[in-house]
């Protein structure tokens, strides 16, 4: 019996595996059709040359009637911040010259929204020595592709561009404090 429930429990978590991964394909598809509607070249594509000759403005295609972002733009100065895209992340977080805690979450993990409070707080005992970025890897699957999260939540320490150490998963308050000690006294 018990080796039923073990199968069972193995095939109902690799279907939500395989559900995850599907939502995080359709979201990253949806989002490239996007971006290629906005980016497309007038003069190759007839599609371009088409909506150029409507009568009908197109004021969707325009950079500033873009999908809304789940999550506002923070101040630079801020140690806490949201990821916006692939090339925030490259600004905030990788050419960063203090240390940052990436934090990889989602809005459905309920491990998520209790660790991410923790981390916030272990980061600001710090006094700005590091920073701490949050991807939300619905609508960053990129950068946790990149990452190889497979998981969440997942922290990675992370200076100069380098990955230093992550875990997955909740830490109680007294391993937090030591990881992110550990990334500063580096």
């Amino acid at each position: 019996m018990r080796g039923h429930r073990r199968v069972e429990r193995e095939k109902e978590d690799r279907q939500s595996h395989t559900e995850m991964a599907h939502r995080l394909l359709v979201r990253r598809i949806w989002t490239l059709s996007v971006k290629d509607l906005r980016c497309l070249p007038a003069s190759t594509s007839s599609f371009s040359t088409s909506l150029r000759s409507s009568t009908t403005p197109l004021s969707f295609l325009s950079p500033k009637h873009t999908l809304p972002r789940s999550l506002p733009h923070t101040s630079r100065r801020e140690v806490s911040f949201n990821v916006q895209d692939h090339e925030d992340f490259t600004e905030r977080v990788i050419n960063s010259e203090l240390p940052v805690l990436i934090d990889f979450h989602a809005q459905w993990c309920g491990p998520c929204k209790i660790l991410g409070p923790r981390l916030e707080k272990a980061v600001a005992k710090q006094k700005g020595k590091v920073a701490m970025a949050k991807v939300d890897i619905d609508d960053h699957t990129d950068l946790a592709i990149e990452y190889g999260v497979s998981a969440v939540p997942t922290v990675i320490a992370m200076r100069g561009g380098d990955v230093i150490d992550q875990f997955v998963g909740i830490k109680d308050d007294e391993a937090l404090d030591s990881f992110v000690s550990k990334l500063v006294g580096q």
